[in-house]
């Protein structure tokens, strides 16, 4: 099993501090989120809440991921890096193709993608993105961004995008892994064709379903499930009996909550270094 740590939330300052902390103690990986503005008015669909209001506001600090991933990559060795999750169809997809390759440079092949559609019709609006296209465009990028990370010339002409011979340098030298958030079946759909699925908090009950969905729709598409990463996070407490059972259905990977849930928002790196280091002596070394 590998063990994921949230960033989530953490103050953007001491990011570099966290993700040092995270390799020392033995972590697999690390993961950032995204959002690039917070709309004063916006319907409350956050899809992983009762009342649809996420956990977050206007106060809440986004770092742009790739900005703050380089950042910790340059001052870690073994850690690696993804979103959960980044925003795709917000950009177009030579610019997400240009940030994550060079990230992946600077990380000697530690980053991977982690992508979902979004929620918040309101981003898109200002951002002058289409809200309700976002999920087949979505599909168009994660070919446009393989594509461009093989450093080689291509064109591209579909439905949304339309792209002339170009060739995007320097090419990252080892493969991006991408990810898909979500819980519909199509964004498992769109998981089972990509490299992995990326949770967002689900009950116990609800896993078995997931993966018996994601093993089928693999299964149809005649994916190798050997590589396929699906990274779990749980609304229930650590229990070791039932990821065993889940680890043996697939789940290759655990989520530990963002700090601002554990302990508390507004804590010192000290404090968060002592939460690290209890999970991972509770949690990692037992496992």
């Amino acid at each position: 099993m590998k063990f994921w740590q949230a960033l989530t939330f953490s103050e953007i300052d001491q990011l570099v501090d966290l993700a040092k902390i995270c390799e020392d103690v033995g972590f697999h990986g690390v993961f950032v989120s995204d959002h690039v503005v917070h709309p004063e008015a916006f319907e409350p669909n956050y899809p992983y809440s009762p009342d649809g209001r996420p956990m977050f506001d206007s106060k809440t600090e986004w770092p742009d991921p790739w900005v703050a991933i380089a950042a910790m990559a340059t001052a870690t060795q073994r850690l690696r890096f993804t979103t959960g999750v980044y925003i795709a169809p917000l950009r177009h997809p030579l610019e997400i193709a240009k940030s994550i390759g060079i990230t992946s440079v600077l990380s000697q092949g530690r980053t991977a993608l982690g992508a979902g559609i979004g929620w918040m019709k309101e981003e898109f609006d200002i951002l002058g993105r289409d809200f309700h296209t976002r999920g087949k465009r979505m599909d168009e990028c994660i070919d446009i961004l393989r594509r461009a990370w093989t450093g080689e010339t291509f064109d591209y002409d579909g439905q949304h995008y339309s792209i002339p011979r170009v060739t995007m340098s320097p090419a990252p030298g080892a493969k991006i892994p991408i990810y898909i958030g979500g819980a519909s079946v199509a964004a498992l759909r769109r998981a089972a064709r990509n490299d992995g699925w990326f949770s967002n908090g689900s009950a116990p009950e609800e896993v078995p379903g997931i993966l018996s969905q994601l093993k089928a729709f693999r299964a149809e598409q005649g994916c190798d499930a050997e590589d396929f990463e699906v990274i779990l996070a749980l609304t229930t407490p650590p229990d070791f009996d039932q990821w065993r059972r889940f680890e043996d259905l697939g789940v290759t990977g655990m989520i530990s909550y963002p700090l601002n849930f554990t302990i508390g928002p507004n804590t010192h790196v000290r404090q968060k270094r002592d939460a690290l280091e209890q999970y991972a002596n509770e949690i990692i070394a037992k496992y």
